[in-house]
């Protein structure tokens, strides 16, 4: 029976996998291969997955892209990296969507193209995540310093830790709904400062000045140098715009992992995956957009944090929105702003500590890692995969002996090429998916959700990550530094290092097109999806909210 017909049958006849509803909601799915908790309504995938994109670099690294390129370059490079990354969504959307598995993109990597290339995936994201908690430790020092510099950096380094470690084991029952309630609060800070550059943009600030667009306009410009003078210098400035937006924009690998975790995961993963499309739009071009309204890219305070890696009391947490506030003389609103940065940026640490713990979770489970870290408390914290995760937080401790700016620096070098691997991996497996449904006539328009301009979205998202990946650290040869070298490209050393690796000791072999196994765990999740709607029927976005709050006291 081909893939097309069998997926067709198992539509129409769903498989009797599952013992009834009370045991789909309250545990793991007995006799089911999918085994998984799926408890995430439609509200908490879709604030998660929003919130959980918008993080550090929308609030504060972007005002070191915008001190290299100026506002033009900044809106230019964060919006066509935001349509690339629109066309990646596109792939990622229908596979996951189709195929929404525990481990996401990681696992359809290793069963749809190489069991290396899935194990390539999965240590890939993991130092990803891991990397990521230092960075914002170190964010969250940098973002105090707005208040007074004499405070220790080793003492926030260490209670953010012992937080980080309390949240995780004493208090992950509650995580889901935590985070969800703080992804809210940090889309209630952008729609913020969004607010406050259209007010101050018209004359809505202390000096009622309408500046308008006057940096873009007039001095310093829309497009500044960076490392040389003149249109190369402005071309120079435009990378480094780029490889900022490679840094910032995130979002389709995060609903790919939590796309098991969904109570109806095909209709609450489509729609989460339907509004990354606007939120590329609205968070990223948009907050590209209003940073380079509200200040200078040749502003003395930016361009000392953010290029001269200073910085000091009353400089500001490196926000370009705070230091605009500083610089209309706004009392109050930079510390309200400056205080709902904190929250935000431990809650995304918090949120690294816990996505890393599970990825390294999943690696053992698959016998990628050692079956050691598979060991779980009787509240199912994965314990030894915790203390190895709890590791990585100490090189916040970095920021002790150099600039907190310098270290962002350095932690923003090793996992943007980290991220950018996670695309090119999502993009192969899609291609292969795709070659696969053309060699097995699997009818892509029976898909709960099937990509457009397909397969040349993937060609050129692949293309664009691969060149962004091997030349975004074109500037530790101007002139060549050894130390810039490898922050820059130790992931993309690492990588071709895990893949060839794993395949040699392995012997694992890349699926042709009729080996791909297209039905894989369908029927199951058709059967689940199925039974679970006559007794809890898929419920809206805002209905849900709404029932939600209307349950509270």
């Amino acid at each position: 029976m081909s893939a097309g017909k069998y997926f067709e049958k198992a539509t129409s006849d769903a498989l009797p996998a599952y013992g009834g509803a009370s045991e789909v909601q309250s545990g793991p799915i007995a006799g089911a291969s999918i085994d998984l908790h799926r408890k995430l309504a439609n509200r908490q995938i879709q604030l998660i997955a929003i919130g959980g994109s918008i993080g550090t670099a929308v609030f504060v690294s972007i005002g070191g892209a915008l001190a290299k390129g100026g506002p033009g370059s900044l809106f230019i490079a964060y919006t066509v990296y935001s349509c690339v990354l629109a066309l990646l969504n596109n792939c990622i959307a229908e596979m996951s969507t189709y195929m929404p598995v525990s481990g996401g993109f990681i696992r359809l990597a290793g069963k749809w193209v190489d069991d290396a290339l899935g194990f390539t995936a999965g240590w890939n994201f993991f130092f990803y995540e891991a990397i990521l908690i230092p960075f914002e430790i170190t964010a969250v020092s940098l973002v105090l310093s707005f208040w007074r510099d004499d405070i220790p950096v080793a003492a926030v380094c260490a209670a953010c830790i012992v937080l980080y470690a309390a949240c995780n084991i004493l208090a992950v029952r509650a995580y889901g709904e935590a985070e969800f309630w703080l992804s809210g609060g940090k889309i209630l800070l952008i729609l913020m400062l969004f607010m406050f550059t259209f007010v101050t943009m018209v004359g809505g600030n202390p000096q009622h000045d309408a500046y308008g667009f006057r940096y873009w306009s007039s001095s310093p410009g829309a497009f500044a140098e960076y490392l040389s003078t003149s249109a190369l210098g402005r071309f120079e400035g435009f990378l480094a715009c780029v490889w900022s937006a490679a840094f910032a924009c995130v979002g389709p690998e995060y609903i790919s992992m939590v796309a098991a975790e969904a109570k109806h995961p095909r209709k609450y993963i489509k729609n989460a995956f339907k509004t990354v499309y606007w939120r590329f739009g609205a968070f990223f071009i948009g907050s590209a957009l209003c940073c380079g309204i509200v200040v200078a890219s040749n502003d003395k305070t930016l361009v000392e944090i953010q290029i001269n890696n200073g910085g000091g009391s009353g400089s500001a947490s490196g926000s370009p929105y705070v230091i605009a506030m500083g610089n209309m003389g706004i009392e109050g609103l930079p510390h309200l702003v400056n205080a709902l940065l904190i929250t935000s940026i431990f809650s995304a640490g918090n949120t690294y500590t816990y996505t890393a713990t599970r990825i390294l979770h999943s690696l053992a489970l698959e016998g990628r890692a050692p079956r050691l870290l598979c060991k779980c408390t009787k509240s199912g914290v994965p314990i030894y995969c915790f203390c190895v995760v709890i590791i990585f937080p100490f090189l916040s401790f970095l920021q002790v002996s150099n600039s907190s700016s310098q270290v962002l620096t350095w932690m923003i070098n090793l996992v943007t090429a980290a991220g950018i691997i996670n695309y090119i991996i999502m993009a192969i497996t899609y291609l292969c998916f795709y070659r696969a449904c053309n060699a097995q006539r699997f009818d892509r328009n029976q898909l709960p959700y099937k990509g457009w301009f397909q397969p040349y979205s993937a060609y050129i998202g692949l293309a664009w990550m691969v060149c962004v990946v091997l030349c975004y650290g074109y500037s530790a040869f101007k002139p060549w530094r050894v130390d810039s070298f490898f922050t820059y490209y130790t992931m993309v050393i690492v990588a071709p290092v895990l893949f060839v690796g794993w395949k040699l000791l392995k012997r694992t072999k890349w699926r042709s097109p009729y080996e791909v196994d297209l039905i894989w765990q369908a029927p199951e999740i058709t059967a689940y999806e199925e039974e679970l709607s006559v007794h809890e029927p898929p419920v809206g976005f805002w209905q849900e909210m709404l029932g939600s709050l209307r349950r509270r006291p």
